[in-house]
């Protein structure tokens, strides 16, 4: 199975379809994956597969991984058009990851003051205090909602929590009022012999509902582009994607697309 973990704490820059010159910040283990989501698409893998007994890099030790490599990139006159916490896991689980954001944002206005910092996150972590906060700073607070269907959720995204609802994600996005940004992946396919599609009318109507209510300021939706865990996927035509885009923008949302 091949699969992508990132071995650093920082990484890059590499090109994100969706936000640029990215460059990467990993604040889970770096030879094992760790999520509450365990998404049958992940190009991590799936979490059993890459259970890791490492410890999370400390704070300081991302600060000086942060600061040597804005030093060596500004020395290079690199460009970079985001710094973005994904990496092999759900970031907002490290238990330091409000004092990271603050960190990030320091040297980000040291070194590349025009960069933005992005969060991709799963929101279910968005209920703690400190990780609704610290979102709250980051330019691009990048929420996911794969589905406004629970049985949807549950075969996609497989949460690991057993009280998830989409009713509680939905109440957590609403928090933000408006200052946020969904994240959709659409996919077709099967798993476990299950048909997996989130592109149906009733699953596109659900989720516009969604989107009509809690009011983010932009909307990304994209299919897969990696090899996924499980095999019986395929990408969704970005003529599909536009479709769905383009009752986004009749609500007068902004959206990204990335076929």
């Amino acid at each position: 199975m091949s699969t992508i973990l990132f071995h650093e704490i920082v990484f890059g820059p590499i090109h994100s379809r969706r936000l640029g010159a990215s460059l990467g910040m990993n604040l889970l283990p770096y030879d094992g994956k760790l999520c509450s989501f365990d998404c049958i698409y992940c190009e991590c893998g799936y979490n059993k597969d890459f259970k890791t007994k490492t410890k999370l890099p400390d704070r300081e030790n991302v600060k000086a991984a942060l600061e040597d490599k804005l030093i060596r990139l500004q020395k290079e006159n690199a460009k970079i058009d985001v710094i973005t916490f994904a990496g092999n896991g759900e970031p907002t689980l490290h238990p330091q990851f409000a004092e990271i954001i603050d960190d990030t944002i320091e040297l980000r206005n040291r070194f590349f003051p025009e960069a933005k910092i992005s969060v991709l996150s799963n929101a279910m972590h968005a209920n703690k205090q400190s990780v609704f906060e610290a979102l709250q700073k980051v330019d691009n607070n990048i929420l996911k909602l794969d589905s406004a269907i629970l049985s949807t959720v549950q075969l996609l995204d497989r949460p690991n929590s057993p009280s998830y609802t989409v009713e509680k994600q939905v109440d957590l996005f609403k928090k933000f009022e408006g200052d946020f940004i969904l994240q959709t992946m659409f996919v077709r396919g099967s798993h476990n012999g299950k048909i997996v599609d989130n592109t149906t009318q009733e699953e596109v109507d659900a989720w516009l509902k969604v989107v009509e209510e809690t009011q983010p300021k932009e909307v990304m939706i994209y299919t897969i582009d990696r090899e996924t865990p499980e095999k019986n996927l395929e990408k969704v035509s970005l003529d599909k994607l536009k479709e769905i885009a383009k009752r986004v923008e009749d609500l007068g949302i902004k959206v990204n697309v990335a076929g």
